[in-house]
């Protein structure tokens, strides 16, 4: 059975920092590119950052480039979000998602095969 499990959100002050970690398990975590989405309530769930499946390449929405860091540990099974200078718009459910394809920057929701059941980030002013 596949599963991924977020963790590491949480309330905090805008300026601050956060890591979210996915952990997979069920399928073998080196042959998907890894990837974290987030959706605000009454929006679209967007893209964020993907990371390839070997984690040479990354790849990020604007609104995040620079304070955000995507990366992965094959040993651990796990991909990290590490968050950086978080703003009150980035509040938001974050979900990791696994993709079998490995081709480059990947933004859209329905080319991901797995998903977590979120975690919540609010950022306050």
């Amino acid at each position: 059975q596949v599963q991924l499990v977020e963790s590491g959100g949480g309330s905090v002050q805008a300026g601050d920092s956060l890591r979210l970690s996915c952990v997979v398990s069920g399928y073998s975590f080196g042959y998907y590119a890894m990837a974290w989405f987030r959706q605000a309530p009454g929006e679209e769930r967007e893209f964020v950052a993907r990371v390839s499946r070997g984690g040479a390449s990354t790849y990020y929405a604007d609104s995040v480039k620079g304070r955000f860091s995507i990366s992965r540990n094959a040993a651990k099974s796990t991909v990290y979000l590490q968050m950086g200078n978080l703003k009150p718009e980035d509040t938001a459910a974050y979900y990791c998602a696994a993709d079998k394809t490995n081709y480059g920057l990947q933004p859209k929701v329905d080319a991901y095969d797995y998903w977590g059941q979120g975690t919540q980030v609010t950022v306050s002013s």
